[in-house]
């Protein structure tokens, strides 16, 4: 297998195994594509300029306007829980297009290694096919939010469980917006894609209880969220999922 290739992107660093250096090039061209369309950071960006209202909106690519349809879905099928739409109004779709260049560098690697092994890492989005060695399948993490140099488990990703996303206030402070009074600090969401893990994890941290307890019965995923106060949540499947790793003596 090839070795690791790491870049910065989004503000964030993906990193990738598995990954020719021709691969590896078209995946950085895949996410630099979504930075350029739908970064708010950068003034000369499709969505900068609907922001201040030099475009609009139904004046963009199609692609953009689908980017945007599917949004609009995932915040019904959350129940509002997942937005993209910031409380002063504008339209941000990073809730979305990181994960999707997530599954698009997939498609990439898939179709670079003929269906071999591969890992793509986009901060906390994870997408994985096949094993890291013979029988040893792609393993994630899951670190402990009060205390960021703790593992406090394991998900150990196989098919069709191949995509894992974390979304959480620990390393960023308050960059979700949430829509009631502060439940969860952190959630890992199991998905068979990486989409879907990636909005949930989100819409379960700007929730609450009511909201993961509905999250989980309407989607096939499985996941395990740290409450504010301590308390974690686990689903039957992330508890089968998540290895825990003893405490060091």
């Amino acid at each position: 297998m090839s070795g690791v290739t790491t870049f910065e992107t989004m503000g964030t660093v993906v990193s990738l195994r598995g990954a020719t250096p021709e691969a590896a090039s078209e995946v950085r061209a895949v996410f630099a594509g979504y930075d350029h369309r739908y970064s708010l950071y950068d003034p000369s960006s499709v969505l900068s300029r609907v922001a201040d209202g030099s475009v609009r909106l139904a004046d963009t690519p199609s692609e953009v306007r689908d980017v945007y349809a599917l949004a609009l879905d995932w915040r019904e099928r959350t129940g509002g829980a997942f937005t993209p739409h910031r409380p002063d109004g504008v339209i941000d779709l990073s809730g979305v297009v990181k994960a999707l260049a997530t599954r698009d560098a997939g498609a990439v690697l898939d179709a670079a290694s003929s269906g071999g092994d591969w890992m793509v890492s986009a901060g906390g989005d994870v997408l994985v096919r096949g094993h890291h060695r013979a029988d040893d399948p792609w393993s994630v993490g899951v670190v402990d939010p009060a205390h960021r140099d703790t593992v406090v488990g394991v998900v150990r990703l196989e098919a069709p469980r191949r995509a894992v996303a974390t979304s959480g206030t620990a390393e960023r402070g308050e960059h979700i917006w949430r829509r009631a009074t502060p439940t969860f600090v952190q959630a890992t969401v199991i998905a068979d894609d990486i989409v879907t893990a990636d909005v949930l994890a989100t819409a379960v941290v700007a929730g609450d209880e009511d909201d993961l307890r509905r999250l989980t019965s309407d989607a096939d995923v499985d996941v395990l969220a740290f409450a504010a106060d301590g308390t974690v949540w686990a689903t039957p499947g992330a508890a089968d999922t998540v290895r825990q790793v003893p405490a060091a003596p």
